[in-house]
Parts: C-alpha cells; structure tokens; sequence
C-alpha cells in the first residue's frame, strides 16, 4: 500500500504562533511613528529607558501571570543566563541602530535591514539547524534576494545600518528559538533586560548628574512617553518570543517580510525620505516574494485542518 509522505511528513503550522509572529511584525513595521515623539533624548538615552521601564513591565507581568518561578531558575541557571545575556546584548545593539537610523532620516535603511533579514534567519535554519524548505519557499528566498540586491544598489553606498539589524537581529531569533523551549518568553525577556539593566541605570544616572537628561526636561508628558518606550519595547518582543518558539525558523524568518514593508511605507509617505526607481523595484518584488509564500501558506494548511479533525 503506497505511503502517503506529503499529508503525514508536513509537520503542522501552529496558529497560535503565527499569530503572535504577525502581531510583532505590525508593531514593529509601525514603531518609526512612535522615536520621534522621544526627542530629543538621543538614541542611547533611548535605549536605556527601554532597557528600564521593560524590565519593570515584565516584573509586573511575572508577579501577575505566575511566571517568577521560569525566571529565578533561568538567573540560576549559569549557561542559560549565560545565553539570554548575549541575546540581551545583541537585540539592545539592534535597538540602537534601529532607533539611530530613524532619528537620522534613514528609515527606509531600517527597511531594507529587516529585508535582508529574513535571508539571514533562513540561512541559520538551514545551515545551523538542518530545516528543509518547501520549493515554493526557496522561490520565495530568491525572490526576496533579487529585492536586496535591487534596493541595495539603488542605496548607492554600503548599506551598514542595514547589515548590522540584519545580523543582530538574526542571531537574535536563532537564540530566542532555541532557549524559548525552556524559558518563557516573559522570563526570558525579564532575564535579558536584568543583564543590561546595572548598566542602563548607570547611564540614566550619569545624565541626571550631568543636568543633559531629556527625562523630565521637557514636562510630564515627554516623561510619559519615555515611561511608555518599555511596553511598546516589551510587547512585540514577548510576542516574538511566543512565536519563536512555536514555529520553525524558517517560517519566523519569511514573517520578517512584514515589518520592514510597513518601516519602507513610512519613511517613504510619512518621512517622505529618498525613493529612487531601484528601491520601488525592489519593493515590488519583496511584495511579489509574499505572494508565493502566501499562496504555499494556504496550500499546505489544507491537510492539515482535515489531520486534526480526527484526532481524539
């Protein structure tokens, strides 16, 4: 009797995942609206705030959902925190560029990072983990390349803002997969911002002695929004944990898309930065590259809503 591979070897997407990916990828492509309103704290001052009303947010948020026992066992644990500090010092290095290149009037280069990340995500899962892609999805990968290779022409210059949000960020999620296995994504995020927090604080206090702190200089409402920088700091990352650790890497790698379609649309509308001919090129086949994916996505999820209909 012939064996049936496709329908029994596909393993299942989780929804739950995609959705939390999909919730982190919006944030994210609308979160160069949110640093401009920081002004003008600078972007380590920036940073550091998110680094400290973060960590407050997901203490508050451990106490409530019952979660302290995952963190003291990750701080206990040497070669786990050991792991979440180094993820904790590349996702602050990746804030910095991110927030620098807004600030600086390069978000469509914040853009074509995030472009060229979900390359260096599905490269880790297939070179680091062993993952196999879908034909449709390696269409979709070269596609995808042929968009970064456009739009960095049409850049005209090396694109450093770009390679280093790519690399960070991709090694990032490569960590956040694998730890978020066994820590929580509350408890791994607390652990992360405990590890930078010492020196966050230092910081903060270094300019509050030295009279150049934004907080506070500019009335209450300025203090709010910096307040603020650690929810809107904290919810797309723990939704991001959430769906690392449910998906496969490759699928988190091509969700990537998203985010820096939306950072491109506002720094082109919004910012009203550079657009040459290359870049809108390169935008059309970043869009081209999801449609492939999208249309494999709904291809494959089809057996899968029949395989769980029969299960006890």
């Amino acid at each position: 009797m012939p064996v049936r591979a496709p329908e029994d070897q596909t393993p299942s997407l989780d929804r739950t995942g995609l959705a939390l990916g999909l919730g982190a990828y919006l944030l994210w492509g609308f979160l160069p609206l949110y640093f401009p309103l920081l002004q003008p704290a600078g972007p380590v001052e920036i940073i550091a705030h998110r680094v400290v009303w973060s960590l407050l947010f997901c203490l508050v948020l451990l106490r409530v959902t019952g979660g302290w026992a995952a963190f003291t066992r990750a701080l206990r644990d040497r070669r786990m925190l050991g792991t979440l500090a180094a993820a904790g010092a590349l996702v602050a290095l990746n804030w910095l560029v991110f927030v620098h290149g807004v600030l600086t009037g390069h978000t469509v280069d914040t853009a074509l990072g995030y472009y060229i990340n979900p390359l260096v995500t599905v490269a880790l899962a297939v070179l680091a983990l062993g993952e196999r892609l879908r034909r449709a999805q390696w269409v979709a990968l070269g596609i995808g390349a042929a968009a970064v290779v456009v739009i960095t022409i049409g850049v005209g210059r090396l694109p450093w803002i770009a390679l280093a949000l790519a690399a960070t960020f991709g090694l990032y999620g490569l960590i956040k997969n694998r730890v978020g296995r066994t820590v929580p994504a509350v408890a791994s995020l607390a652990v992360e911002t405990t590890v930078l927090g010492p020196v966050a604080i230092g910081y903060l206090a270094w300019l509050a002695l030295d009279g150049t702190a934004a907080f506070g200089a500019s009335g209450a409402g300025h203090a709010a929004i910096l307040v603020s920088s650690g929810i809107i700091t904290a919810v797309p990352l723990l939704l991001f944990g959430g769906a690392a650790r449910r998906l496969p890497l490759s699928v988190v790698g091509m969700l990537q898309y998203l985010a820096p379609t939306l950072q491109f649309l506002v720094g082109v509308l919004w910012f009203g930065e550079e657009m040459p001919l290359a870049r809108w090129v390169g935008f059309g086949l970043v869009w081209v590259a999801l449609v492939v994916l999208t249309v494999d996505g709904l291809r494959t999820a089809r057996p899968f809503g029949r395989r769980a209909a029969v299960r006890p």
